[in-house]
């Protein structure tokens, strides 16, 4: 047995080379861990190979498996991907189920191929995904649904019962990797697809409108709701003990928590006891 993980990086104001979390745990208990740049170095590969793996499970890796190396246990390699496939197939399933709204995900378990996500299902649970939730509430839900799926699949491998079921490809959607722009607020959305948005890129890359009157700082939009109203897409609306209203391309977005630039998050209210956004303003 032994754990494949990304190599060391440098995190934190400092930049000291940390060791992910799946690495530090491995370490603990004692489980070799091999951590190359490249998966398909073939120095890399002649040292997976020696270990003889019956199987290999694979969790947010993110780097392409090669096919060298999807052949190389009899069982073959199973990932563990958080939505319903093949819906989402891509980097960021959670976020973007979030994000355009959806009311329902899951877990899926595959055997990967050459092609993304697009691998034989072999077990899949669904999970509601509540009106409140964001990625950060999620994500550890989903985990530990996979966590139980996984070991009941790599069960089903060992007895043989497994009954793998090829996906629709007709079915697929993407959920392609999020950068940091993508969190920029577009006023002339409607309300309820902003609303969504900064659920799903909730912690990362966190959603922003550009506040032009304290040098161009972005201002992170944390907690939203939904209101009625009407009005130029960015115009402040309503300024209250409740927040900020905003006008969208339809509707009215509720700013309550927000978080400007190397600050700590805030109510809207507060934050606007020093912004002294008034009803008419534009919003960057």
């Amino acid at each position: 047995m032994a754990v494949v993980s990304q190599p060391d990086r440098p995190q934190g104001r400092h930049l000291r080379l940390t060791a992910c979390p799946v690495k530090q745990v491995a370490a603990s208990r004692g489980v070799p861990v091999l951590t190359p740049e490249n998966i398909g170095d073939p120095a890399f590969m002649d040292q997976l190979a020696a270990l003889h793996p019956d199987l290999i499970v694979v969790a947010a890796y993110g780097q392409f498996l090669p096919r060298g190396l999807l052949t190389l246990p009899p069982n073959g390699v199973i990932n563990v991907h958080p939505s319903l496939l093949p819906k989402y197939r891509g980097a960021a399933p959670i976020q973007w189920a979030i994000a355009n709204g959806e009311t329902e995900t899951g877990v899926s378990i595959i055997y990967l191929i050459e092609k993304m996500d697009a691998g034989d299902i072999l077990a899949q649970e669904h999970m509601p995904i509540a009106p409140y939730d964001t990625t950060a509430t999620l994500a550890p839900r989903l985990a530990a649904l996979g966590a139980e799926l996984l070991l009941r699949v790599i069960e089903e491998i060992r007895t043989g019962v497994v009954k793998p079921l090829p996906q629709d490809d007709a079915l697929a959607t993407r959920a392609p990797m999020i950068r940091k722009d993508d969190g920029r607020l577009d006023w002339s959305q409607l309300a309820s697809t902003l609303h969504n948005r900064i659920r799903g890129f909730l912690p990362w890359p966190g959603c922003y409108f550009v506040w032009p009157h304290d040098s161009m700082k972005r201002v992170k939009v944390l907690k939203t709701s939904v209101e009625p109203g009407t009005g130029i897409p960015g115009t402040v609306l309503k300024s209250d003990a409740q927040g900020l209203v905003i006008a969208s391309g339809q509707g009215a977005l509720r700013l309550s928590e927000v978080q400007p630039e190397s600050r700590q998050p805030m109510l809207a209210a507060a934050f606007n006891n020093g912004a002294r956004l008034r009803v008419g303003d534009q919003l960057g």
